[in-house]
């Protein structure tokens, strides 16, 4: 796929001068160490860096011409806007050709769910015959990649033969216009919860970014979850054609240590996933489908099919005699959620480790303390990701939500993941809540080795032999 620039000028609103009009640009990047012969560079100013800084390695790689803020001077064309992270999107779309467009591209967005549910819909779908890629935390370094290797990804799925692309949107995508220049067939909203006001900095802005998805220019129909405030809030706004999905979607719902059933639009569904947060993610998916034309008979049979989500109540079985779940949740409404499913698989007690990622949002760490004391029995506080703070900060501020002092506070989270394991007893429920899928622990500005399954696994199995 290509472009000439006179026309990515026009996508633009740039007058450019005619000796360049007829440059044809093959790519679009966004980072300068991605560039070859052909591309066209997009300075973004970042957060912690300015691209365009970066512009002359770029050139030297093989970039054509730029998108800039600001005038360079070095030597190739410019477009110069206001604002590259509002074009971006659109620019790249137009050089490969709008991928979206030959796609039926489906996009989740939402603080809790959104992972599950993409994994949902992609294997539901594939048992329908359906060429399915994903895009989301468990295939990707960002949740919703930038708006150049967005495209970018987009006219590969197309070049493969991909019918249906699901994606996991995040806040910050939305409100850094990512997925500008796409086109949703569907679009999806699981819940909102406390997470990212680090970045939004209020839940209203947080909201905000979260129903850009559901505009017009971007969509053309949407799911909305009014099981929580702000859903019904979307859904009253939404000027797209719209299901709600809610309490009222499922009847005779029965879930256990393996799966749940329970009936949906006529139709009685065995989903092998514990957890009535899973029954409300595998209906939003099963609705998008419908919304993609597919039949309910063809879609809770699908539904019976989907295997374990990485990471997410991935169940830990070395033989033990009690339940050892790891899960991702890391916001109070997600501990909350899985805690209570735990409770309900729970023949004896709730134990809990856990503990909240460093340099993110401070106030979502007593909420998740408060969580923790009133629904599990046992809890200990550990590290989560802690990057650049002190552990014992961030225990602290978890503690604070607590109205007693947690039964065990060890920094070290294999060590936390051991002592709970050793205190389970017959029929209790170990939960190692906030990693789930993570391979790695991020301490100062470092990733080191450490999956919670892995660690767990291995203890239970020796544990096991022990006592066999």
């Amino acid at each position: 796929m290509s472009a000439n620039l006179g026309s990515l000028a026009a996508v633009c609103g740039v007058e450019l001068a005619p000796q360049w009009r007829d440059l044809v640009i093959e790519d679009v990047c966004d980072d300068s160490r991605e560039v070859c012969s052909g591309s066209l560079f997009a300075a973004i100013r970042g957060y912690n860096t300015d691209g365009h800084r970066f512009a002359p390695a770029a050139i030297k790689a093989g970039a054509r011409a730029l998108l800039v803020e600001q005038p360079l001077g070095l030597g190739v064309p410019e477009l110069v806007v206001g604002s590259v992270r509002h074009v971006l999107g659109p620019l790249a779309a137009a050089v490969h050709n709008h991928p979206s467009k030959n796609l039926n591209l489906v996009g989740v967005t939402g603080t809790n769910g959104k992972t599950t549910t993409v994994h949902i819909l992609a294997s539901l779908l594939r048992s329908l015959g359906e060429s399915v890629s994903t895009i989301g935390t468990l295939t990707h370094l960002l949740t919703t990649p930038t708006a150049a290797a967005l495209q970018r990804e987009l006219v590969q799925s197309v070049a493969r033969g991909v019918n249906v692309v699901a994606a996991e949107v995040s806040s910050h995508a939305l409100a850094q216009e990512r997925v500008a220049g796409c086109r949703f067939e569907v679009v999806a909203f699981t819940n909102l919860g406390v997470d990212h006001l680090d970045y939004h900095t209020t839940m209203e802005d947080y909201f905000t970014a979260k129903s850009k998805l559901f505009e017009p220019e971007l969509a053309n129909r949407a799911v909305v979850n009014v099981g929580c405030q702000y859903g019904v809030r979307l859904a009253d706004k939404v000027q797209l054609p719209l299901t709600r999905i809610g309490a009222h979607s499922v009847q005779d719902v029965c879930t256990d240590t393996l799966a749940s059933t329970f009936r949906w639009r006529n139709q009685r569904v065995s989903l092998p996933m514990p957890g009535e947060f899973n029954i409300t993610n595998a209906v939003l998916a099963a609705e998008i489908a419908i919304a993609l034309g597919y039949q309910s008979s063809e879609i809770a049979h699908g539904l019976a099919e989907v295997p374990v989500v990485p990471g997410r109540f991935e169940m830990i079985d070395e033989g033990q005699p009690f339940l050892v779940v790891v899960d991702y949740a890391h916001t109070p409404e997600a501990l909350a959620a899985v805690l209570q499913t735990a409770r309900a698989l729970s023949h004896n007690s709730v134990l809990v480790v856990f503990g909240a990622g460093g340099n993110r949002h401070h106030d979502k760490r007593p909420q998740m303390g408060r969580v923790a004391q009133q629904n599990a029995d046992w809890i200990a506080v550990t590290s989560d990701n802690p990057r650049d703070e002190p552990n014992q900060k961030i225990a602290e501020a978890i503690i604070s939500g607590m109205t007693r002092r947690p039964d065990l506070v060890e920094h070290d989270r294999r060590l936390a993941i051991f002592a709970a394991i050793d205190k389970a007893r017959e029929g209790d429920v170990v939960l190692i809540a906030g990693k789930g899928h993570e391979a790695t622990q991020i301490i100062g500005s470092r990733g080191q080795c450490f999956d919670d399954r892995e660690v767990a696994r291995h203890y239970l199995h020796q544990r096991v032999a022990t006592h066999a």
